[in-house]
């Protein structure tokens, strides 16, 4: 697990860049010009570049050469943060955003398949929660500190502090991370590694992660000027309503791993998961109309049901590397698909986490050039929350039945393996 903390360090950057702009958009697009609405497809641009290039490189990634995957990848996200606290203007800003979001996409794809491959399978959830954690820590700690240091350095000074600690991840790593992560993996062919994107099992999965996205992150992207509304008490200092839903993130994704490895039953906490964020964005909107103060306790459950959501599905997804990235049987086969289809898999499921975020944030930006009352948009991610629970109900659902068999038998061989791993 050593090794698992290590890879965390990496997220915890990650969640800092991917969420701290939603505090820093008045404040950026007061320092270039354009209004909060343009500013706010900076986010599109890190999230659509996120979702759409990290499963490509997932894909031509061979097994062998993780290590190597995950140094670039951070080297690279390091270097555009760096551009983004210097960019002159919002064109570049949008370059460097959507450069930012190519290295976080195939850095946190890989981290977290590779912190399966560590662990021993009744720990997979525990290592899961542990990239998650990273991120999500990422947000709790780093936004608000992010916010403040805006305040009182500028916008710019908070993405330095994001290029900073990016370097320090890649120092760590390339320092004590293994030579071969994915030594002794026999790397699977192209064709079978996109035959992951024709599995409905894995299909099933990405989609409920889209559905949630576009209403949970889409949402969490224009935080302050919903908060800014009338209708929610026109709070203007966010910074405790960061923290409630940072805290909630953090709670939910730790807490989620040692359910999943109990109960092994991703489907149902998926189910539940889903079922407490359509409440809890409902709520947020309700209570914030009453007394802002009071939409602190929704904030909270909502941050924790969003991050914790993606504990299961990765988990869900991982344990397709025997049935979709690597059909050889045997330990040839086991590995390949561990570093093949399940790498691919879990890169499909974050590209669907960020595309969300992308479309609900375009959306909001949509909404706030129309002239639409912000605080109508909570009830828009209920919306959608609901259509992902929707989806859980009918088509993972009938996916997960037709796929018993052949879990049962990959734990059976996991089993088997699992005093050989490190």
């Amino acid at each position: 697990m050593r090794l698992v903390l290590l890879l965390a360090l990496g997220t915890f950057a990650l969640g800092l860049d991917a969420y701290v702009t939603a505090g820093l958009l008045p404040a950026m697009a007061d320092d270039l010009g354009t209004s909060v609405s343009a500013t706010g497809q900076t986010v599109t641009a890190f999230t659509l570049a996120y979702a759409l290039v990290s499963p490509l490189c997932a894909t031509l990634l061979s097994a062998a050469r993780q290590r190597a995957g995950l140094l670039v990848s951070l080297a690279v996200f390091a270097v555009a943060n760096a551009g983004s606290a210097l960019a002159p203007s919002l064109t570049v800003l949008l370059v460097t955003r959507a450069v930012a979001g190519v290295g976080a996409g195939l850095y946190l794809a890989l981290a977290a398949s590779c912190a399966t491959t560590l662990v021993s399978a009744e720990r997979r959830g525990r290592a899961l929660a542990m990239i998650m954690g990273g991120m999500s820590s990422g947000t709790v700690l780093g936004v608000p500190v992010g916010v403040l240091l805006a305040r009182h350095a500028g916008w710019r000074a908070t993405l330095c502090l994001v290029a900073v600690l990016g370097v320090l991840s890649f120092v760590g790593l390339a320092a004590r991370l293994p030579r071969l992560l994915g030594d002794g993996a026999a790397a699977p062919s192209l064709r079978g590694r996109l035959s992951v994107l024709a599995d409905g099992r894995v299909a099933s999965v990405v989609t409920v992660s889209f559905l949630a996205a576009v209403g949970s992150l889409g949402l969490y992207t224009y935080l302050a000027p919903v908060m800014e509304s009338e209708a929610m008490g026109g709070v203007h200092g966010i910074t405790p309503y960061l923290w409630a839903w940072g805290v909630g993130g953090v709670l939910g994704s730790v807490l989620i791993g040692p359910l999943v490895d109990r109960f092994r039953r991703p489907y149902t906490l998926v189910v539940g998961v889903l079922a407490v964020l359509c409440c809890a964005l409902a709520a947020f909107r309700l209570t914030a109309s009453v007394a802002p103060l009071l939409a602190l306790a929704p904030l909270a459950v909502w941050g924790a049901a969003g991050w914790a959501l993606q504990v299961p599905q990765q988990h869900e997804l991982t344990t397709t590397r025997n049935t979709s990235g690597g059909a050889s049987g045997g330990t040839g086969g086991r590995a390949s698909g561990g570093t093949g289809g399940g790498t691919v898999a879990v890169a499909l499921n974050e590209s669907a986490l960020y595309l969300g975020s992308a479309v609900g944030s375009g959306l909001g930006g949509v909404a706030f050039g129309l002239g639409w009352d912000p605080s109508a948009l909570p009830l828009y991610a209920a919306g959608f929350a609901l259509l992902g629970l929707l989806t859980q109900l009918t088509w993972v659902r009938t996916a997960t039945r037709r796929a018993r068999p052949t879990l049962a038998a990959q734990d059976s061989g996991d089993t088997e393996d699992a005093p050989k791993r490190r």
